[in-house]
């Protein structure tokens, strides 16, 4: 298949390489500052483009991994006019259940189809190849671009109707952000109480403490080492506040989102956005991270 990707960023790069070396498919990735280095990508056969409409105009299949709703829509205006019939959308970034719709809508009408498939895991199983997706939409059109979905994943889940992949996406963030964010402060307290944070965590491991959470931020805790997670702490605080907007409109409680959402945008401001979500650890602690 011509495969097209917009977003080449930490997760789009391990995805543009996969898509091109274990595929096999052709793939043009839209030229943009926000990019990753992309020597790799070229020197595997891929092709830079200047514009979605240049995307929209050669591909079968468009891969989306931008960061959010705003982004998807502004993508999606460049990509409409110039979509070919029978053109499959997949937006693999994080956004909201409603823009899905909508958009989904759109590129109906254009003659496309569209797939909501929000990834977990890291950047690194990106690379690995190894991402799991969520996907919402219709069986028949998932069925179509499977053979580029597996290119770059382990696991491909159809969870239901369009919406319902970020729908799930969010719920996912919440619970894994939100655990992340209460383990992180109750480690800057043990830390500003001069706990031994090999203890900490070894404590927290052995009891009700143990999680993929403890698992990710205990280099973090013990020995000051974020690499294993690079999510920025705003990234974060954008999937928490989708979170709260998706369960404001159902009418749904979120009083423990609200305070997630406080808690982190208390430390977001300036550099403590850039930062990675373990160094809420030091964020948090009552030296304000220095």
């Amino acid at each position: 298949m011509n495969v097209g990707l917009i977003g080449v960023g930490l997760m789009g790069h391990g995805i543009a390489r996969n898509v091109l070396s274990r595929g096999g498919h052709a793939l043009s990735f839209l030229d943009h500052p926000g990019n990753q280095p992309t020597d790799e990508i070229v020197s595997l056969g891929g092709r830079s483009v200047s514009s979605p409409a240049g995307i929209a105009a050669e591909c079968d299949v468009i891969l989306l991994c931008v960061t959010g709703a705003p982004q998807v829509e502004a993508v999606m205006e460049g990509l409409l006019p110039a979509l070919r019939p029978g053109t499959v959308v997949v937006d693999c970034s994080t956004s909201l259940p409603e823009t899905t719709l909508r958009m989904g809508a759109r590129t109906d009408e254009a003659g496309g189809a569209y797939l909501d498939a929000p990834m977990t895991r890291t950047a690194a199983h990106a690379h690995a190849g190894t991402l799991n997706l969520l996907v919402g939409g219709e069986a028949d059109t998932l069925d179509r671009v499977r053979p580029v979905l597996d290119s770059f994943t382990e696991t491909v889940t159809h969870v239901g109707p369009l919406g319902h992949g970020h729908r799930l996406k969010l719920l996912h963030n919440f619970v894994s952000v939100g655990f992340m964010t209460l383990l992180a402060e109750a480690a800057a307290q043990s830390a500003d109480a001069g706990v031994d944070p090999a203890v900490l965590v070894d404590v927290l491991a052995n009891g009700g403490g143990a999680s993929a959470a403890l698992d990710r931020l205990a280099p973090f805790i013990v020995d000051g080492d974020r690499s294993g997670l690079p999510f920025a702490v705003s990234n974060a605080a954008k999937d928490i506040d989708y979170y709260r907007d998706m369960a404001e409109a159902a009418g749904a409680q979120r009083t423990v989102a609200d305070g997630v959402s406080s808690a982190i945008h208390g430390v977001s401001e300036g550099q403590g956005g850039q930062a990675y979500v373990p160094e809420l650890v030091r964020l948090f602690r009552k030296s304000g991270g220095a």
